[in-house]
């Protein structure tokens, strides 16, 4: 006897790695900090010595908020995945299958167009069954507004 299908969310409704994103950008927060305070203490640095520690500083922490960016925004229409530099609109008709498999680093979209797009905004890295939740929530979506098929091995349960 199977599990009845989840009733999908209200829409809109985002998908992110809150956990990750907080340590990310904490991290970024207090590296730069950190950085910035350690140059000024320094004595023997010059001014310049400073300013590029300070650089180095801003150009880590914004490395850290970049990698704080992936979500996956569902709404009426369709799903906004937005990665790591690359924001793409999909409609729900796109969708076809949303995969979490054991193993996978994130949610893979199976795409109309015999592609794959990964959506970082769904991880299972330290919350992992925040992510199974969330891959189920938005494969419940796309069977209820596209095209998308559950197919066995499809949007497993991972683990």
């Amino acid at each position: 006897m199977s599990a009845p299908a989840p009733q999908p969310p209200a829409l809109p409704v985002t998908f992110r790695p809150t956990r990750t994103r907080a340590v990310l950008l904490i991290s970024a927060a207090a590296m730069f900090v950190a950085m910035t305070v350690m140059s000024l203490l320094l004595e023997t640095l010059s001014g310049g010595e400073r300013g590029s520690f300070i650089l180095m500083a801003a150009l880590f922490a914004g490395v850290l908020v970049l990698l704080s960016r992936p979500k996956v925004v569902a709404d009426d229409t369709g799903v906004t995945v937005v990665n790591l530099t690359a924001r793409r609109r999909l409609a729900w008709a796109e969708i076809l299958r949303v995969n979490l498999r054991p193993g996978d680093p994130w949610v893979f979209l199976d795409l109309s167009d015999g592609t794959s797009l990964p959506a970082l905004g769904i991880q299972p890295g330290i919350g992992k069954a925040r992510a199974i939740r969330d891959a189920k929530a938005l494969r419940a979506l796309a069977e209820s507004h596209g095209t998308g098929a559950d197919s066995p091995g499809t949007a497993s349960d991972n683990g």
